[in-house]
């Protein structure tokens, strides 16, 4: 296949795709391979692909966002993303429901099991790329979340992240205590950690 004709074959599917998606935009198994073993696309993932030429972006949490949907960072990488600490996790911290099955993918990540009744609070999202986005918990909720799992992560992860919330204007400690009352094993580390800290 000529760097022209294969251009063209993926002219019209997206930066990510799935192998369903170019069956669907008349790519054959065998076409795909090819284009593979050319380099003109990349695997992420069991029936997942990039194109090459596509714009810069974070592989691993695409290729995660694409094989769980619910995929969410959390505890250091989100804290990491909203400015909360200095820490550089060495894997993707990113929470699902509990009793959802983790996917099989090449990628430095550490998966979490957070109760489904309370996964949904301070859930957001992040764009990742043209078609892709994944779940991030909010500043509030990754500082609760720290502090819940203070015997995993560490005691420091939340008090260094508490002290730089507070430090922004408009924080309110009270919102920060209303949703640790609602998360298992939070509250009563919290509201210490503020009488110290205020």
């Amino acid at each position: 296949m000529a760097a022209t004709a294969r251009r063209r074959a993926t002219a019209d599917l997206p930066d990510t795709f799935t192998a369903a998606r170019a069956r669907t935009s008349g790519l054959s198994r065998r076409q795909l391979y090819t284009l593979r073993n050319h380099g003109s696309i990349e695997p992420l993932a069991r029936g997942l692909y990039r194109k090459r030429d596509a714009p810069a972006a974070d592989l691993d949490l695409i290729a995660a966002a694409r094989k769980a949907p619910l995929a969410t960072l959390c505890l250091t990488t989100a804290l990491a993303r909203h400015g909360l600490t200095d820490a550089i996790p060495a894997t993707n911290d990113i929470a699902i429901p509990r009793g959802t099955r983790r996917p099989a993918i090449n990628a430095p990540i550490q998966w979490h099991s957070f109760d489904a009744a309370t996964f949904e609070l301070g859930r957001g999202s992040v764009e990742l790329d043209e078609t892709t986005s994944i779940g991030i918990y909010s500043a509030e909720r990754s500082i609760v979340d720290a502090f819940r799992t203070r015997g995993l992560e560490g005691h420091e992860l939340g008090y260094e992240a508490l002290r730089r919330w507070l430090r922004r204007p408009g924080s309110q400690p009270g919102e920060l205590l209303d949703l640790a009352n609602r998360l298992p094993r939070a509250s009563g580390p919290l509201r210490h950690a503020l009488e110290v800290l205020l």
